[in-house]
This record gives C-alpha cells, structure tokens and sequence, in this order.
C-alpha cells in the first residue's frame, strides 16, 4: 500500500460529497454493472461489499438480497451511503468500518463484492486480503478492479500511480485458487480494467 490506511481514509472522505460524479468513465460503470449482474444474489443471500464506497454496489444488490453489509474505511464515503439508502428506503443495508483484510464481519457471508477499490494494496496485501475472504466462508466472490491484462502503457494509465498498486489478472487468479476458489468468468473490460468472478471449487 503506498499511503496509509489511514491517509486513504482522509482522502475518500475529503471527496466524497462529489465522488460519485467523478466516478464517470465508461469503464467504471461497466463494472459495477457487471460486478452487480454477476453477483446476483437470492433472497436468502447476505452480501458483503468490501470497500463499499458510497455504496453504489451495495444499494444495487440490496433489492435481491436478504441482507447487504457494505464495509469501508472512510466514514466519509459511508456517510454518503447511508444518505442514500435512507433516500431509497432500502432498509436491509448496513454499513460500517472495515478492512480488506479485518472486514470486521461476525456472521455467515454468502457472496463477496468488491469494485474498484482492491487495487489500493499491494500484491502481498492482495494475498492477505482474499485470504480474509476465504476465511468468510462464501460461495462467490466478484471483484471488479484495476488490473493488468496486458502491459500497461505508461503513457496511458487508468490508475494514480502515486496511490495505486494494480495487480496482472494472472496474480490475482493464482491467489483465489491458492484460497480455493475457481474463476468462473473473466470480463476484460479494458486492458487496465476488469471483473473476475471466483466461485468455490
């Protein structure tokens, strides 16, 4: 991680009043969208969604679920989320603090999300960090995120490299099979962007 967990923090929750605008490219709304499709969870389903963000994963899937529990590290950011759900009346989301690898979660998880914000740590901590997951115990785990399908072209990156640590798909796909999981699908979404769905072998 090149900043600090609690650097990271400051930062979302210093914008996060305009990050929804912000977050316009094509790219990043294909994934939610494929993040979401893929999730697909029944109504006997509790979802967690690691780095939920404002909670545009969390507050799409909750309709589905029986239960969604999006989890952060910026109050900030949850602030806005909870704005949100309150707006909809969407009352089976909860949201609060927790880390990739301390998601902070005591009861039996079905599916896992995450978009868009793994790519924050290193590839160590990536390791740590599905790991955590796979210690959840769920069936399915979907996460969309920046990733290196090819070499990135420097000139042209989709990410800060001053705060971002994006992985190759190859090492993201050895660490869910290495914590027993099977990648069912792979959606290249752009060479720096994708969605992996891992599913339990």
């Amino acid at each position: 991680m090149k900043k600090t967990i609690e650097e990271h923090a400051d930062r979302f929750s210093d914008i996060a009043g305009d990050y929804d605008d912000s977050q316009d490219s094509e790219e990043y709304r294909a994934c939610v969208s494929l993040v979401v499709d893929h999730a697909d969870p029944d109504d006997d389903d509790t979802v967690l969604d690691l780095g939920t963000g404002t909670g545009a994963i969390a507050l799409a899937l909750a309709p589905h679920a029986k239960r969604v529990i999006g989890r952060d590290i910026s109050e900030g950011m949850m602030d806005e989320a909870r704005t949100k759900a309150e707006a909809n009346g969407i009352e089976n989301v909860v949201f609060g603090e927790g880390k990739f690898r301390d998601p902070n979660v005591d009861e039996e998880i079905d599916i896992v999300v995450s978009n868009f914000a793994m790519h924050h740590l290193s590839d160590d901590e990536k390791r740590e960090a599905i790991e955590a997951i796979a210690e959840l115990g769920p069936r399915k785990f979907v996460l969309g995120d920046v990733m290196f399908f090819d070499l990135p072209d420097p000139d042209e990156p989709f990410y800060s490299p001053e705060v971002d640590d994006p992985s190759t798909v190859g090492h993201l796909a050895d660490v869910l099979t290495d914590n027993g999981f099977s990648l069912t699908a792979v959606e290249r979404v752009h060479d720096q962007v994708g969605v992996l769905v891992a599913e339990r072998a």
